[in-house]
C-alpha cells in the first residue's frame, strides 16, 4: 500500500469515527426528556399552562380535559405575576367572573377559587395580568389546576 492510500485511509476512518461519535452523542442527548416532572397533589389536575411575557396583559388557556372539577387555583414558575381579572368558561356557555386581585409569588399557588360544589365542564380560562420584573429577567409560566369533583364526598 503507498504512503497516499494510507494517509486517505486514515483520513477516512477519522471522520467515520469523529461522525459516527456525534451521532451517539446527538442520540443520547435527543432521548432525553426536556420535560420536568410536576407533582401535583392527589385530586389536582394539570389544566393547562401559559408562558407569560411584558407585552400582552391578558392569555386564555384552552381545557383539553373533560373531567368535572369544583376548584381551580394558579400555580406560577419563575416570576412573581399579579392576575386581576379571571373569567372561567364552562362547555354548557355558562361563565363565571369570580372578583379577584391577587400577586402571586414566584414558585407559588393562588387562593382555591371555587366554581362549583357539583362540578363543572371547564372549556376555557381566560385571565388578565401583570408580570413584575423586566423582560431580561424572564417571563412567569402560569399553570392551573382543577380539583376533581368526587361525587361520594
Amino acid at each position: 500500500m503507498s504512503k497516499k492510500n494510507f494517509m486517505k485511509n486514515i483520513f477516512c476512518t477519522k471522520w467515520i469515527l469523529i461522525f459516527g461519535v456525534s451521532i451517539l452523542a446527538f442520540s443520547t442527548v435527543s432521548c432525553y426528556s426536556t420535560r420536568r416532572s410536576l407533582a401535583i397533589e392527589d385530586g389536582w389536575d394539570l389544566l393547562g399552562e401559559q408562558k407569560v411575557n411584558f407585552v400582552r396583559d391578558k392569555d386564555e388557556i384552552d381545557v383539553r380535559s373533560r373531567g368535572v372539577y369544583t376548584d381551580i387555583r394558579f400555580r406560577v414558575e419563575d416570576r412573581e405575576v399579579r392576575i386581576n381579572d379571571l373569567k372561567v368558561y364552562f362547555q354548557n356557555g355558562d361563565k363565571l367572573e369570580p372578583a379577584i386581585d391577587f400577586v402571586i409569588g414566584a414558585d407559588q399557588e393562588s387562593r382555591v377559587i371555587e366554581l362549583s360544589r357539583d362540578g363543572r365542564n371547564i372549556d376555557k380560562i381566560e385571565f388578565k395580568y401583570r408580570t413584575t420584573g423586566n423582560i431580561l429577567q424572564g417571563r412567569a409560566n402560569v399553570l392551573v389546576f382543577g380539583k376533581r369533583y368526587n361525587a361520594g364526598f
